[in-house]
């Protein structure tokens, strides 16, 4: 059973979500600023829960006011692998007047892409996927869930905002060292 799905997870995301879910700004919605024990929150996987050699990790770490997670490693397209990722049960949803994800991001110039699960991706291999770029200096970027495409033609073709059930930073697809940092994770409308 997933993490976000056993009962003492479940409690403890549905506290630290009240904890903080915050408006940030007009139109923000914070999900995580990977303060109070974020990794009682987010987990790492990598492609070697099934087969693939992927590996990595993260850290929590704080730099003055910023705390952030930082996750490293080497992505491998060996035995059909591909990925690492740092992910996040949604307990509440998302709210339906959302447009998008947005984050506060910074490492390795290089493409990682935001996934994202719904009610509707009940095998491990779907989810809705969506790219964005990083550079070496903060940056906030929105991803838009129109951006957002689903790994199989089975899924529906758009993002239901009101369905998602967990969020993932991704390095995913090919053969590189990953190394993002990320210091929050929201939703905007």
């Amino acid at each position: 059973m997933p993490f976000f799905q056993s009962k003492i997870c479940l409690k403890t995301l549905c506290l630290l979500s009240a904890l903080t879910s915050l408006t940030v700004g007009a139109d923000e919605i914070m999900l995580d600023n990977f303060e109070l024990n974020p990794e009682q929150r987010w987990r790492y996987v990598s492609d070697q829960v099934m087969g693939g050699i992927s590996n990595g990790q993260v850290v929590y770490r704080k730099e003055g006011d910023v705390s952030y997670a930082h996750m490293t490693g080497i992505v491998s397209t060996e035995n059909n692998g591909g990925f690492i990722q740092l992910r996040t049960g949604v307990v509440k949803g998302v709210a339906e007047k959302s447009a998008g994800v947005i984050l506060r991001v910074r490492g390795e110039p290089q493409k990682y892409y935001v996934h994202l699960r719904t009610r509707g991706t009940v095998l491990p291999w779907q989810f809705y996927q969506a790219s964005f770029d990083i550079d070496k200096q903060w940056q906030t970027i929105k991803v838009p869930f129109s951006a957002f495409k689903g790994s199989s033609k089975w899924l529906k073709s758009a993002v239901n905002s009101g369905s998602i059930r967990s969020i993932g930073v991704v390095a995913f697809g090919r053969d590189h060292i990953a190394d993002i940092q990320i210091a929050a994770i929201g939703f905007y409308d």
